[in-house]
């Protein structure tokens, strides 16, 4: 797993084709960056359909209940239904545009 922090977030990457080995990976690091902006760049290793996103739906909430922000970059079609619960964009560009919605959102007091 590849991991790049900048000042207004965090990208991670899986480094395996195996989604199961990334999940512990990133479920082993979700501690010390439960408190950064996050976004999980999904959309060139795995193929995977968006049944498996929902194993990212605790780490979204919990990162909702930390003032942070989730983002996925997956660019296939899914389940609409899981906009509802996650950032899910088809870009990076679009994930950092999220992070930066976000954050007006916050300041706001939204």
């Amino acid at each position: 797993m590849k991991i790049t922090k900048t000042k207004k977030y965090t990208l991670i990457k899986p480094s395996s084709e195996v989604f199961s080995e990334f999940l512990k990976k990133l479920n082993l690091e979700e501690n010390s960056l439960k408190n950064e902006h996050l976004i999980i760049d999904i959309s060139e290793i795995f193929n995977i359909d968006s049944i498996n996103l929902n194993v990212f739906l605790p780490i979204s909430k919990q990162h909702k209940q930390n003032g942070t922000s989730f983002v996925i970059i997956f660019k296939e079609t899914f389940e609409e239904d899981l906009l509802d619960e996650m950032d899910i964009v088809p870009t990076f560009t679009e994930a950092l545009d999220i992070i930066e919605m976000d954050t007006i959102s916050r300041d706001l007091g939204f």
